[in-house]
């Protein structure tokens, strides 16, 4: 034992138990709180703790290397030395603080995505405002950082006490035995660089048991390092030729005319009326809900009476009964929505570079003489939304602090002023504060006789679930069902105000979620946590209509397009889901991994590992069973990602002059 941790590495030895110790025990807390979902094979369960514990060792091995270049450079006849000590000390604190902090902060991470850190969590790191704010609003932030901070005062007490410290201090270890001692870590390390991923954790079928394996700081770490993942690096793929005629012809039964047949492209003219006459040019308000999952809404079965508002339009709408959201995150859901383009691996095209001047439905808009609005309630900042809006024509009106947009954005910025405001958290002012000031600024567009399109991001429906006192029945702070019925009521109050304006009987309203409440499960994607409610109410000559086919987020604004009868120039995916054939259905899902083509409850998932695996779906106990891949299925699955992917890194979705 003497030759792995000599007397100068007593305090390693402290520290790298402390840290086994500490990252076993999260695990099997995770465990515990989730113990009805994980696989309890006695072998799948061994597998996830002796994986999990040998990400542990390689996860310590990066923390003990500064340390043991410290105990090999420094000179033996400064052991003990005030120098030495002062070193040592601070170190160690400052080790075991991060160790502490890092722990605590997986279980809030946790309990809201049911995942080991992410590229969710690299992120929260860029807006520490917004998210520092959220914690201290959901959690004890004040009971926590006690805690924390006596366990970290505690754990060196304790290694103090058991004279780690006076053993290390006391060392007359020579250079060699230190060497020799040192050097397995750095082979850890260097293996670890080289050979590990952290995909190498995703062993199972069940999604709980490869979470349990993994390490949440290696986790971090490796997010960090692949945010993006270019599709025809790390996916399955086939010619590219092929997969863009494999796409256009899904458009085969359209009146579509692409515009350049020849190229890489999907550009193409789009007929939906036989004469300009025709058209229709209503003002169009779009309301994209925070987390929004459809099992909320009695359409679905829901017994608690919590979306009354929503439930009634879904009778007196265009509602979309079988719609799925493409993502997990509001990102991902905007980038759908304003694209109408299938998931593409890595982080949203929302926060990434090149993500201005694309064809978004905005430029539909364009094309018909409308003024564009992009309405949040927090600061746009985050996220990176006005960057992405504002780079993309809209005019932003937020909740801003000072950050300014990007200097080549000429779009305007209107704030929401303290006067406007009656309730605030973390992501931003109250659904219905957002709401009054979309009405004030209708107003003044109507005025100008130009209409106008509004893409309203809600915040309510978001941990801490807060909202003004005395709105409805169930207390503020309580939970999500709290904050989806202040949401509903949110909307059905801004519709009875938008009822006494002018405007009203000449605008349209569509109303979608960004993506569920949670995508948690046990299978690679959980298909039931995609399904969203989406309707388009107020529309001109529609009767109310439930639509049962299978369709995708990014078509309902083709739809709305179609049903104003616009003919326009299209760069995007998305279809007219009323036209749709029976063998057109199908929808994307996907998270920064995964990405999934469903249709006919049929599944194929394809991974960064160039694997695809194909399922058979039961919606009624959401399971996925493993079924021989369809070369067909297979082949439309991989070119709808390919295609999309492609267009984005060759400046495919650039709008066309």
């Amino acid at each position: 034992m003497s030759r792995i941790f000599p007397m100068r590495f007593a305090l390693l030895k402290a520290y790298i138990g402390l840290f086994l110790i500490l990252s076993f025990i999260v695990r099997l807390s995770f465990f515990v709180l989730n113990f009805h979902e994980v696989n309890k094979n006695f072998f799948i369960l061994g597998n996830t703790f002796l994986i999990g514990f040998l990400f542990d060792v390689a996860t310590i091995s990066f923390f003990a290397i500064p340390y043991l270049i410290y105990l090999l450079v420094f000179p033996k006849r400064f052991y003990g030395s005030i120098i030495d000590k002062v070193i040592t000390y601070f170190g160690f604190s400052l080790g075991v603080l991060i160790l502490f902090f890092s722990f605590f902060g997986e279980f809030t991470f946790w309990d809201e995505f049911q995942r080991r850190y992410n590229f969710i969590a690299v992120d929260y790191l860029i807006y520490t405002y917004e998210v520092v704010k959220n914690i201290n609003e959901s959690y004890p932030l004040p009971v926590l950082l006690s805690v924390m901070l006596a366990s970290v005062l505690t754990s060196i007490f304790v290694v103090y006490r058991l004279g780690y410290f006076r053993k290390t201090f006391a060392s007359a270890t020579s250079f060699k035995p230190k060497l020799i001692a040192a050097l397995p870590w750095f082979i850890i390390v260097a293996i670890s660089v080289s050979f590990i991923t952290n995909k190498q954790a995703d062993f199972s079928e069940n999604r709980y048991n490869n979470e349990l394996a993994k390490a949440g700081i290696y986790s971090f770490f490796a997010a960090f390092r692949n945010n993006e993942l270019p599709y025809n690096e790390f996916y399955k793929t086939i010619p590219k030729i092929e997969a863009y005629i494999t796409v256009k012809s899904s458009y085969s039964d359209t009146k579509d005319t692409f515009i350049n047949p020849n190229e890489s492209s999907i550009y193409r003219s789009i007929v939906n009326s036989d004469s300009i006459n025709h058209t229709i040019k209503p003002n169009v308000i779009f309301i994209c809900i925070e987390s929004l999952s459809g099992d909320f809404l009695k359409e679905f079965g829901n017994k608690s009476n919590i979306t009354p508002t929503l439930d009634s339009l879904a009778n007196n709408s265009l509602f979309f009964k079988n719609l799925y959201a493409t993502g997990t995150r509001t990102v991902r859901g905007m980038e759908a929505i304003t694209l109408s383009i299938p998931p593409t691996p890595g982080r949203s095209i929302v926060k990434r570079k090149k993500n201005q001047g694309l064809f978004t439905i905005g430029e539909v808009f364009k094309q018909q003489g409308y003024e564009r609005n992009f309405f949040y309630g927090g600061d746009g900042y985050f996220d990176n939304m006005n960057t992405y809006f504002g780079g993309n024509g809209f005019n932003i009106v937020d909740r801003g602090r000072g950050f300014l947009l990007d200097k080549n954005i000429t779009t305007t910025r209107t704030n929401i002023e303290d006067g406007e405001v009656t309730f605030e958290n973390a992501w931003g002012v109250c659904d219905m504060d957002i709401y009054n000031k979309v009405l004030k600024e209708a107003d003044k567009s109507f005025e100008t006789g130009k209409p106008f399109f509004d893409f309203i991001m809600t915040t309510s429906n978001h941990k801490p679930y807060t909202y003004p006192k005395n709105q409805i029945d169930i207390p503020s702070g309580s939970g999500r069902n709290g904050a989806v019925k202040y949401t509903d009521y949110a909307i059905g109050e801004f519709i009875k105000k938008a009822k006494q304006k002018s405007w009203f009987s000449n605008t349209v309203f569509v109303i979608m979620s960004d993506h569920c409440a949670s995508s948690a499960g046990r299978w690679e994607l959980d298909v039931k946590n995609y399904h969203i409610p989406g309707m388009i109410s107020n529309l001109p000559n529609q009767e109310p209509l439930k639509v049962n086919k299978l369709a995708s987020q990014i078509d309902v604004f083709p739809t709305l397009f179609a049903s104003l009868h616009w003919n326009y120039n299209s760069n995007l995916f998305g279809r007219d889901i009323i036209a749709m054939q029976a063998n057109d259905e199908r929808a994307f899902i996907g998270n920064y991994r995964k990405l999934g083509y469903l249709k006919e409850n049929k599944v194929l998932i394809l991974d960064e590992q160039a694997n695809d695996n194909f399922y058979s779906w039961n919606p009624l106990d959401n399971s996925l069973n493993a079924i021989p891949i369809e070369e067909k299925f297979e082949k439309k699955s991989i070119s709808f990602y390919q295609v999309a992917d492609d267009m984005y890194r060759n400046g495919g979705l650039k709008i066309k002059e």
